[in-house]
């Protein structure tokens, strides 16, 4: 049997999620009939304290949607330059918004109010203009880290000053829910929009939610429509999320207990030259000498663990709802025993 750590996207439906899914009421949600995917949108809002939701296929939908009504052509998103909509969504802030991307250098991934109040344009015909800030929260390619809520609250005050559109994805929102035992409602105060994700941590198959007012999902649903992302009987899908929301956010905390345990064991072996700190349930660890990153994941692989390569010489390793403690005294054991 495989042990899948490249993503927390490889999970597969519960039984119990299979079931909900098979009992769901569905109906067309191109007219608006289909009752379970009205109830996923107006539960994921409610959680976060947002007016309205929008179901799409993916979390790169959600994010290019959010950026699509919040931009014209000529506008700039203001991101950091390790974030999932700049790096792996393939080019999508200029092929479907035609707007440039201003980069910030953060401290693994996370940015401060700061750094967005000097990367704002001023009112010049040679310059774009400043539309968008985007956050990221946890942030995949820093390790699952999270922000700080007194940062994201001042960036928010930045935004609101200069009128930007403040976006979050989402992507792994609840993992920095659980970590930090933050509030969830609070972050509907702050943003404009917000991507959340249910087939990562949360067990879900497919989908996430775009969250805004009631006005700027109406656009959105439009935008939707363009990208293909209107979707007919959808509730059998919808159906898994709300699972998921019920039943698979407490135990996020159980993916972190594991990553901290993984950790600890790659900081112990002499062939790891550092472990980016884990707050979540991702864990970013660079070798010691740089030819041996690829031999791992294929001793790894050989060994029927699944690992992803990083960069030249850093792996990842992805703690989720199919790998349990039998899992992971395994994988431990494994990496103990790999001599490069």
């Amino acid at each position: 049997m495989k042990i899948d750590l490249r993503s927390d996207t490889v999970t597969k439906p519960t039984a119990a999620m299979l079931q909900a899914m098979m009992e769901a009421e569905v109906g067309d949600d191109v007219y608006d009939e289909d009752p379970t995917v009205r109830a996923l949108e107006e539960k994921t809002a409610a959680i976060f304290g947002m007016e309205a939701g929008l179901f799409c296929p993916s979390g790169t939908m959600t994010n290019q949607i959010a950026i699509r009504i919040s931009t014209q052509p000529q506008h700039e998103v203001i991101c950091d330059k390790k974030s999932h909509i700049y790096l792996y969504e393939g080019g999508g802030i200029a092929s479907n918004s035609l707007a440039s991307v201003r980069l910030l250098e953060g401290a693994q991934g996370r940015f401060t109010a700061g750094d967005v109040q000097e990367a704002i344009q001023p009112d010049n015909l040679h310059y774009p203009i400043s539309a968008v800030v985007a956050i990221e929260n946890t942030v995949n390619k820093g390790g699952g880290c999270c922000y700080a809520w007194h940062d994201i609250e001042a960036i928010s005050q930045v935004c609101k000053t200069h009128g930007l559109y403040y976006h979050l994805d989402g992507a792994r929102i609840f993992n920095a829910l659980v970590a930090q035992d933050e509030d969830s409602t609070r972050y509907g105060m702050l943003f404009d929009t917000i991507s959340v994700c249910l087939s990562k941590g949360l067990g879900a198959p497919v989908g996430s939610v775009l969250l805004a007012t009631k006005e700027r999902i109406r656009q959105a649903k439009r935008v939707r429509k363009v990208f293909g992302g209107g979707m007919r009987q959808a509730g059998f899908l919808a159906a898994a999320g709300i699972y998921a929301l019920d039943h698979h956010v407490k135990r996020l905390q159980d993916d972190h207990a594991r990553a901290k345990v993984l950790a600890d064991t790659l900081l112990a072996l002499p062939y790891v030259g550092m472990v980016v700190p884990v707050e979540t349930n991702i864990v970013i660890f660079s070798l010691s000498d740089q030819h041996t990153a690829e031999k791992l994941i294929v001793y790894l692989h050989e060994h029927n663990v699944l690992a992803s390569l990083f960069g030249k010489m850093d792996v990842r390793l992805v703690t989720h709802l199919d790998f349990d403690d039998v899992m992971l005294e395994t994988v431990c054991r494994t990496l103990k025993n790999f001599r490069g």
